[in-house]
């Protein structure tokens, strides 16, 4: 056994039934950033994309995760430009030529679904889009290390492997998370794994995790703005975010927060839906 692999306090296993639920709630995150993608434009709004987030949420019964937690006042994080993550949604306007982050959780039937998305605003240079495909790779080679079998370093090492060669900054002190029925569960699912692949706890069906890489165009430093919740690039430069929820399975990753259940990111031979969690 690896040094250590054993799983931390407060880590929980879902059965097969629990994981399901999760599932209708990581559907809820994704009709969600759909309708609120398809209303990105310059000139929009922070606040005005979250009305539509709680309305949608709203709408299928379930409940913001992120509205009142610890005070955060919007049921979705928006982040833009130079803001990495934890943007309050309000009066800020949307401008032509940079990246939004919008980050959305809800509660359906006492389970969480968490995800976030990379959307251009208007017209983005190729350094940003490319910046913003970098990270989404970044995610998925994030998922496809979640199978059973696995260690959880393997999530770093392989969000890590995507992003360094393009020589961006990647986010040490923001990882993902387990979720569950709370948003945020042990274990930190960090985006770096300075120690290689195949160490730290094992990877078991019925674990859920959150896998959420950061990638900013400059150094990592951040800051956090007087509001408490924004988090800046120490150096102005923009920043990208993606995560997905994804449950281990027999039959490896599945992906609570798409559609599809990550089946077209993940390959032919992954289920949408897989038939075994335990």
């Amino acid at each position: 056994m690896s040094r250590g692999s054993r799983r931390p306090r407060g880590v929980t296993v879902k059965t097969p039934d629990q994981v399901v639920r999760m599932r209708l709630a990581g559907l809820v995150v994704a009709r969600t950033l759909d309708r609120v993608v398809a209303a990105v434009r310059p000139g929009v709004t922070t606040g005005e994309l979250d009305r539509l987030a709680e309305e949608s949420i709203r709408e299928q019964d379930a409940v913001p995760s992120f509205l009142g937690y610890h005070g955060f006042s919007g049921s979705i994080c928006a982040s833009a430009g130079a803001e990495v993550v934890h943007g309050v949604p309000g009066p800020r306007v949307l401008r032509d030529g940079e990246l939004l982050s919008i980050d959305c959780g809800a509660i359906l039937g006492g389970w969480h679904g968490d995800a976030a998305v990379t959307v251009a605003v208007g017209e983005c240079g190729p350094e940003l889009l490319a910046l913003s495909s970098v990270t989404r790779d970044a995610l998925w080679a994030g998922i496809a290390a979640v199978r059973p079998g696995g260690r959880l370093s393997d999530v770093g090492h392989a969000v890590e492997g995507v992003v360094r060669p393009h020589g961006y900054g990647l986010l040490e002190d923001y990882t993902g998370h387990g979720i569950g029925t709370s948003m945020h569960e042990p274990p930190a699912v960090s985006n770096l794994a300075p120690d290689g692949p195949g160490r730290g706890m094992l990877l078991t069906p019925g674990i859920v995790l959150a896998v959420e890489p950061m990638a900013v165009l400059g150094g990592p430093e951040v800051e956090t703005l007087d509001d408490d919740w924004t988090v800046v690039t120490a150096d102005g430069q923009q920043a990208a975010h993606w995560e997905h929820t994804v449950a281990v399975t027999e039959d490896g990753p599945w992906v609570l927060t798409a559609l599809d259940g990550g089946a077209a990111q993940l390959g032919g031979s992954w289920r949408a839906e897989p038939v075994r969690v335990g």
